[in-house]
């Protein structure tokens, strides 16, 4: 593990979760998921706070937005579907490979220069396609890979190195490094290995939403607005059909979000309204309502955002309960 520790960095800490969720089956609350939220207004100051938005973590793939802005700084000539597909986690349908092939095209690359790690498509549906029809893991296939493919390219532009390209010294993940302290505002208290391979870094939850509202208040024709541009014109790019992710894009006008592994969501409209949820066991069930909760407290007109509630809790294959986001998230709570 790389490490480093200013002192303004985000403190390395247990965080100081609070529950953010129940689990109600039957109308009995049969488990509590922990967890931080926070809301952020228009002009950047915290609005809503539950639980640690300080303490250092890792956003995982929530990051990726602030990595394609780095990227873009360095030089990219990337936009549009091919440019969400550099910030995706993508579900590794055939889309997602082609575009992925085309970066690599692009830059006169192939995909035995990737370092990301191999592995089956994300989707379940894709997979066991997959899987059916004898196919192994790839580099390609994992949904890391047009990030991967965007770095290869942006480290050739510039004359860097490309095999080392993930070593956290590298030019490519130091400019990465400076662009994740300029847009949440603090450098990181950590860096890690994530799962695809690249370089993780460790920020709080509120330099998160801060990092996102100011890519999605950027000026147009700005790294940062040609990212939010791309990703929200291309929301299954840089997720896959049916994803959640994607959905709350299409149902939230202007809304930019990403979600990552471990119960990571973050989202920011273009006035500079955020938010950022963490769910401490990584839970994903409870991910997206404790997330539509936080917009809705945010001022998101709830009827926008009725799908997002959660799936249903089943018993005997019959709903009875359900995930909820705790009574301090409801709207109504900052109106009273």
């Amino acid at each position: 593990m790389y490490s480093s520790s200013p002192a303004d960095a985000p403190l390395v800490r247990e965080p100081l979760h609070v529950p953010v969720a129940h689990l109600v089956r039957g109308g009995v609350v049969e488990g509590i998921h922990y967890g931080s939220v926070v809301v952020l207004g228009a002009d950047g100051r915290v609005r809503f706070r539950l639980g640690d938005i300080e303490a250092a973590f890792y956003p995982r793939s929530a990051l990726k937005p602030v990595q394609a802005v780095a990227m873009l700084r360095a030089g990219l000539p990337l936009d549009g579907e091919l440019l969400s597909l550099a910030a995706a986690s993508h579900s590794g349908e055939e889309r997602h490979l082609a575009g992925t092939r085309r970066i690599l095209e692009l830059a006169g690359l192939a995909e035995d220069d990737l370092r990301n790690v191999p592995d089956m498509p994300f989707d379940p549906v894709v997979r066991d396609a997959w899987v059916r029809e004898g196919r192994m893991p790839s580099r390609l296939a994992q949904n890391c890979s047009g990030k991967h493919a965007a770095m290869l390219w942006t480290a050739k532009l510039n004359g860097w190195t490309l095999d080392d390209y993930l070593d956290p010294a590298h030019p490519l993940q130091r400019k990465i490094a400076a662009t994740v302290e300029d847009l949440t505002g603090r450098p990181a208290a950590r860096v890690t290995v994530d799962g695809c391979g690249a370089p993780l870094f460790a920020i709080s939850l509120h330099g998160l939403a801060r990092a996102l509202a100011r890519i999605t208040t950027a000026a147009p024709g700005t790294p940062e607005a040609r990212v939010a541009d791309a990703m929200r014109e291309h929301a299954e790019m840089a997720s896959g059909t049916g994803r959640d992710v994607a959905a709350l894009m299409r149902a939230v006008p202007g809304l930019l979000a990403k979600d990552g592994f471990e119960g990571v969501q973050v989202a920011a409209l273009p006035d500079g309204t955020a938010i950022a949820v963490k769910i401490a066991d990584g839970a994903n069930r409870a991910r997206i309502p404790v997330a539509a909760a936080a917009l809705a407290r945010a001022g998101v007109d709830p009827a926008l955002l009725t799908e997002f509630a959660g799936e249903p809790l089943l018993g005997g294959g019959e709903p009875v309960g359900s995930v909820r986001p705790v009574h301090a998230l409801d709207p109504a709570t900052a109106r009273a």
